[in-house]
């Protein structure tokens, strides 16, 4: 079951809100479209880089702080910051009210099932205090949504190598690439034989 329009989900850790408007279902993989709701303080989990994707922000209320590379801005409504694929960037909400922006991700790509499953690791408690899993489980989120997602250092052929050597130990310890909340108790290799 994949989201649909209309569909919600909350990073407790984060603080984001993200209300989804179109989907990858919805545009046949040419885009997503999200309403993204900031609290005062709240933040992306950390800087990353789109490999093969544009992402467009447009801020409705509040004001939203963006990282573009080197560049610092803070947007106010009505602004839109286009992030060409390749550069390294983060938001954040550095005010005192919530934050509201529109986000179109082009193309969609794996970005709605990626979103989910940080989300719901948050609202599980598998994340640090940024939103970030363990380095093992990171590893298999990651590498499967490579295409999707890298971080800004170090350089991506080095990510890709480190991702495809880390992932089968991730794997190993029942780690997979997406998560509703429902995981193994142990990995299959480590899971008693049933009795014919």
């Amino acid at each position: 079951m994949g989201i649909k329009a209309g569909d919600e989900i909350v990073n407790v850790v984060t603080g984001e809100r993200l209300v989804f408007h179109r989907t990858s279902a919805d545009t046949d993989g040419d885009h997503v479209l999200v309403e993204a709701f900031v609290a005062p303080g709240g933040h992306v989990a950390a800087a990353h880089v789109h490999p093969n994707q544009e992402e467009c922000f447009e801020v409705v209320a509040g004001r939203v702080g963006f990282r573009l590379g080197r560049q610092e801005v803070i947007a106010e409504p009505g602004q839109r910051i286009l992030v060409a694929p390749g550069i390294a960037h983060r938001f954040w909400n550095p005010g005192d009210e919530e934050a509201r922006f529109l986000c179109e991700v082009r193309p969609a790509l794996g970005f709605e099932r990626l979103l989910s499953t940080m989300f719901a690791l948050a609202r599980d408690g598998k994340v640090n205090r940024k939103g970030m899993p363990n380095k093992l489980r990171l590893a298999v989120i990651a590498n499967h949504h490579r295409e999707d997602v890298l971080l800004p250092f170090p350089p991506a052929w080095m990510q890709r190598t480190a991702l495809a050597l880390g992932a089968p130990f991730g794997r190993l310890l029942g780690f997979r690439p997406t998560y509703d909340g429902a995981e193994p108790i142990a990995a299959p290799s480590q899971r008693p034989a049933l009795a014919g």
